[in-house]
């Protein structure tokens, strides 16, 4: 519990705009200076992997029109400076062909630093699914929370937390297609716990077939009931009726097996009674 009420008393202006953040949280080195973006190096603890790029022509757009009006924060570096918070504002002032750009230079460690890149996306929702859920999970590890605490923390509900970490069971092709748009997040909650192949087989269907939820998850039932039949079945297939053929075979009897069959063959009736009487 001290690891998660140290990082909630760190988060207050963490999780604000990010101008009182500045002044509340990340110590200044002096004001809003002016850097050039190539000595600018990208934060390596940012959670978000993926960027819209309509998104970001229409940011560089605006940038281009109405100049930057929210600096970004880097730290100093040996070399330059490493990103804090304003990812997009940087990405779109490359496209906007500036070369420099405005910023806030603060003091922090390696560990602000990762927790600023996290609660800054996971607060602005800036974040698609999958990352928020690789973000979630990052917390919880460098904090050892539990979903309860980081719902305190982040203030999200703890239903909202545990569904989004369940998107980390998918397989790599279910993660890609979700954050691609090309399976929705109700698909994803049905097919988790797939094996990776049948995911693979579901995640073909759903966007070739435009298949809906409720389709996914009568195939999914249909799926996972002859997974079951089969594996008794190959239990049932390795029976050992050698014995049980030699020994019928020693009474006159003529037999064979299939799968978890025995077949038994009379000649007439009263080698059907024999055998009766040999059962009684």
């Amino acid at each position: 519990m001290a690891k998660a009420s140290a990082l909630g008393r760190g988060l207050g202006a963490l999780l604000s705009e990010i101008e009182e953040a500045y002044d509340n949280e990340l110590p200044k080195k002096g004001g809003v200076e002016e850097i050039a973006v190539s000595k600018i190096r990208p934060n390596p603890y940012q959670p978000r992997k993926h960027f819209d790029s309509e998104s970001l022509a229409e940011l560089a757009e605006s940038i281009k029109t109405h100049g930057l009006l929210q600096p970004i924060v880097v730290k100093e570096d040996l070399d330059g400076y490493i990103l804090i918070a304003g990812e997009r504002r940087l990405r779109a002032s490359k496209l906007a062909k500036n070369k420099t750009i405005k910023a806030i230079v603060v003091s922090v460690s390696d560990e602000q630093m990762r927790e600023q890149a996290l609660i800054e996306n996971i607060q602005r929702d800036e974040l698609n699914v999958v990352d928020l859920a690789q973000a979630y999970q990052e917390l919880i590890d460098i904090h050892e929370l539990t979903h309860e605490q980081l719902s305190q923390t982040v203030h999200k509900s703890r239903t909202q937390i545990t569904n989004t970490l369940r998107l980390l069971q998918l397989s790599e092709k279910g993660r890609k297609a979700l954050v691609e748009g090309k399976i929705t997040a109700g698909h994803a909650k049905v097919i988790i716990g797939l094996e990776p192949n049948e995911q693979t087989m579901m995640i073909d269907s759903i966007i070739g077939q435009k298949l809906s939820v409720r389709d996914v998850e009568s195939m999914v039932k249909k799926i996972k009931v002859p997974s079951t039949a089969q594996h008794h079945s190959n239990e049932i297939e390795e029976l050992n009726f050698s014995a049980l053929k030699k020994h019928l075979s020693s009474l006159g009897y003529k037999c064979g097996t299939k799968g978890y069959k025995v077949t038994i063959e009379f000649e007439d009736n009263g080698q059907i009674e024999s055998f009766l009487d040999l059962l009684s």
